[in-house]
């Protein structure tokens, strides 16, 4: 009774507005911290989250009254504090070099999971990659006998990498289609467990499964193991009230508010659990700041931000700051050209450090196929997280298939893409199949492109509002893989020369042991050249081109009047 009766007091608290309570006021129950109101939000992610904080009690507290004023100062020294000491780690070092470890941080619903196993796992063997950190480190990082970490875990696992050998590379989407990606996932994974009669039984059948299994459940995997129980108990109770199992086709047309079946897509980004873990989720994993964090400060550095928006302009710096620091930086939406760019910046290194790297750029374009053919769309390229069945715990068989190591002799960029889009293709027949499986007893939420359309305006536009950070650093993330895509581009011209001279440009004093796309990029630099590669818009080059033009003009001009002239004299001689 206790529980309830706090968690509508601070519901009320959220509500209200009041800045501040009497120091009087006496709290009964239960909780993993003291109820401050300062701090009342954590109270509600936490119950929501499903923490338990021990026996029953209860607990008298002093409120300190705290004005809005006041709190914003806390709020604002708090957050550039952090800020300027996250900023101090993050300098040094050669961003285009790849380093003994590579740190894939994978934000979810972006595609990443492609990457893992159509990528990485044709040019890592699983000796070299470390363990999985579902709950924790399962490595020294100190020591890691291991080169590839592939993780949901925030940045602040940097801290415990050694970071002056790590590189990062990411992939990022834009925020409404991840947060619309993320609603669809959590539904799906959440609607295989209503096989079952009831919320217990599929507890019980779940945990004994995994139990004898040891299998890792996607109920283990942050931040699905907040998101898809509580979508869990949502569904259940909605069946629950309904007393059957379906709703006719004709009630809704909008698959986003079926709410007889499914919580509303406009209820689910209004909850508090959503502003706990969705919401600028991109930005507060880059700069370590989830309720996943390494770091002990990052809960009251992310709810200032909440509370006080305008100090989120320090945490997008430090996010931006990072990406640009990052080894390579690819976007959902253009995904066929970002693993094109994967494969050149990463995947030649990783081939080159193996000595198993054969520059070969012609075998780049798959021949007598058409490349989009193969290519995900962004909504179907995130394959399931890590399980599947309609229990939501036995692997994907495609996935599977994808695992096995893969020698890497011989391979060539070109056939680094080509066995990248024929995983690819089995990825998407079995997203598409598992999809329809998990939605057959919520039917109606058939989550398509078409049904997006449906979706009203307002919604959208309070999607963008309530991801503001995000959709910042996303268009930050587009002129980084714009310069990424140049640098790609500058490079093809010069393959042969580089195929010829490789040798002799890595053995040069200045870029001793490094790879030749990376000399190419600095030497680039050095000659000035590169200002013109690294430009926001082609509109850079039209004075190259009004040069180029009217130097072709001339010349053609001069050519007719010496031609013209040359013919006269002729005649004249005759």
């Amino acid at each position: 009774m206790a529980r309830p009766l706090a968690l509508a007091l601070a519901l009320l608290l959220a509500v209200s507005g009041i800045p501040s309570l009497p120091a009087s006021l006496v709290l009964v129950g239960s909780f993993p911290v003291q109820l401050l109101w300062r701090n009342h939000d954590a109270l509600l992610s936490d119950f929501l989250a499903g923490g338990d904080g021990g026996p029953p009690g209860v607990a008298v507290t002093a409120l300190p009254l705290v004005s809005s004023a006041d709190d914003h100062a806390r709020c604002e020294g708090a957050v550039k504090g952090w800020a300027d000491s996250a900023g101090e780690g993050d300098n040094g070092g050669d961003k285009l070099n790849l380093k003994d470890l590579l740190f894939f941080l994978h934000i979810p619903r972006t595609g990443g999971r492609t990457y893992f196993h159509c990528f990485l796992k044709k040019l890592y063997t699983n000796a070299q990659e470390c363990p999985r950190s579902y709950d924790k480190l399962r490595f020294d990082p100190s020591h890691p006998d291991c080169t590839l970490v592939v993780s949901h875990d925030d940045y602040s696992l940097t801290s415990k990498l050694p970071r002056e050998r790590t590189s990062v590379v990411t992939i990022l989407r834009n925020p409404v289609d991840r947060v619309f990606s993320t609603y669809e996932f959590s539904v799906e994974v959440a609607a295989r467990f209503l096989v079952h009669p009831n919320l217990t039984s599929a507890k019980t059948m779940t945990s004994r499964v995994l139990t004898k299994s040891r299998a890792v459940s996607t109920l283990d995997i942050w931040p699905w193991k907040y998101l898809v129980p509580w979508m869990r108990e949502d569904l259940f109770s909605r069946r629950d009230a309904r007393g059957n199992d379906s709703v006719p086709s004709s009630k809704k047309i909008n698959a986003y508010d079926v709410e007889d079946m499914v919580m509303p897509l406009h209820q689910y980004i209004n909850d508090p659990v959503a502003h706990e873990i969705i919401h600028n989720g991109a930005t507060f994993q880059i700069t370590g700041l989830t309720n996943n964090s390494y770091f002990d400060g990052a809960h009251e550095v992310r709810h200032c931000v909440r509370k006080h928006p305008d100090l989120g302009r320090f945490v997008l710096q430090v996010a931006k700051n990072r990406l640009d620091r990052m080894l390579y930086v690819g976007l959902t939406e253009d995904h066929e050209e970002s693993a094109r760019l994967f494969a050149h910046m990463v995947g030649a290194q990783v081939l080159s450090q193996s000595g198993a790297l054969k520059l070969d750029v012609q075998e780049d374009q798959p021949s007598g196929t058409d490349s989009h053919s193969s290519m995900l769309d962004p909504e179907d390229e995130e394959t399931n997280e890590h399980m599947n069945s309609t229990h939501g715990w036995k692997n994907n068989e495609a996935l599977n298939t994808t695992e096995d190591d893969h020698g890497k002799g011989n391979m060539t960029v070109g056939k680094l893409m080509e066995t990248y889009e024929g995983c690819i293709a089995k990825l998407r027949k079995s997203q598409s199949s598992r999809r329809r499986i998990s939605l057959k007893k919520v039917a109606e939420a058939n989550f398509t492109k078409a049904t997006r359309r449906h979706v009203p305006e307002a919604i959208l536009n309070q999607i963008i509002s309530l991801n503001s950070l995000d959709m910042e650093l996303y268009e930050h993330a587009k002129k980084i893989f714009k310069q990424e895509h140049l640098m790609l581009k500058g490079q093809h011209p010069m393959v042969v020369q580089q195929k010829q001279s490789a040798d002799q440009i890595v053995r040069s004093s200045s870029y001793e042991g490094q790879h030749p796309m990376v000399v190419q990029h600095k030497q680039l630099t050095d000659q000035k050249d590169w200002i013109d590669a690294v430009c926001e818009s082609w509109s850079c080059f039209t004075w190259w081109k009004v040069a180029s033009f009217g130097l072709g003009i001339a010349v053609t001009t001069v050519f007719v009047v010496f031609v013209v002239t040359g013919r006269r004299t002729l005649k004249l001689k005759v």
